[in-house]
């Protein structure tokens, strides 16, 4: 209300009158001042409850914002546990494709041995035989040797896969190729008594390589030495002439 001062509070109260009957009907009007420090009160109750309210508000937001966080948290939870689950899985096979391999390569490291003890072996036999072996592949290209081999050809490691005509040989056999690719043709061997050009004799056999799985890969030359049993014969022809 304003006032000679200037602005007074005053509370209103408005209340209708029943009783007695005659006044039934109307209504009393109460004003009553309020004093300076229930005003501050009330101000400060006022702002305190906006306070509370915002503060409510923001717990709310804050509970809202936290069950979120929490969804969110309990699903990377479970994305996280199916990828350990993932893994777990991805390292069990790989163990389990590990302990393959190794039994593969057991296997594998035994047959190396075994081919290589067949090698050896086949070699040691070569060797103590003195029967020179070439073998050459469907193209008569050169694809191993025996060490004897080098006494009639001069082979080098680096003539594997070259043909075996392009190699100088001691042998007077210009027909060697043509007899090895009759061979191939007809799968039946040769034989035959060469000599070379400083005078040895080796007996000569062209034979078709045959595979495990019975197909030609090729052929197989072995030159056999006998020069002594040339000599042997030539001495008793001679005995027998005179």
């Amino acid at each position: 209300m304003d006032t000679n001062g200037g602005i007074q509070i005053v509370d209103v109260l408005v209340q209708a009158i029943d009783t007695p009957g005659s006044l039934r009907g109307k209504v009393l009007v109460v004003f009553k001042d309020v004093a300076v420090t229930e005003i501050k009160s009330r101000s400060r109750a006022a702002k305190g409850s906006e306070q509370l309210n915002v503060l409510t508000l923001d717990l709310r937001e804050a509970r809202e914002s936290l069950r979120s966080m929490h969804v969110e948290m309990q699903s990377s939870l479970e994305e996280l546990q199916s990828t350990n689950e993932e893994l777990t899985s991805s390292k069990e096979e790989m163990q389990s494709l590990n302990e393959e391999l190794q039994t593969v390569n057991a296997e594998l490291q035994s047959k190396v041995e075994d081919l290589t003890g067949l090698k050896n072996d086949l070699s040691n036999l070569l060797n103590i035989t003195e029967i020179a072996v070439v073998f050459l592949d469907a193209k008569l290209e050169l694809r191993r040797y025996s060490a004897h081999a080098t006494d009639l050809f001069r082979l080098i490691p680096s003539d594997i896969g070259r043909p075996l005509s392009d190699v100088v040989t001691d042998l007077d056999y210009p027909f060697l190729g043509e007899n090895a690719k009759e061979v191939l043709r007809t799968l039946k061997f040769q034989e035959m008594q060469v000599d070379t050009y400083d005078g040895r004799w080796y007996r000569v056999r062209v034979m078709p390589y045959r595979t495990q799985d019975h197909s030609i890969s090729g052929v197989v030359i072995t030159f056999t030495n006998i020069s002594e049993v040339k000599k042997l014969q030539n001495e008793l022809e001679k005995c027998s002439k005179n």
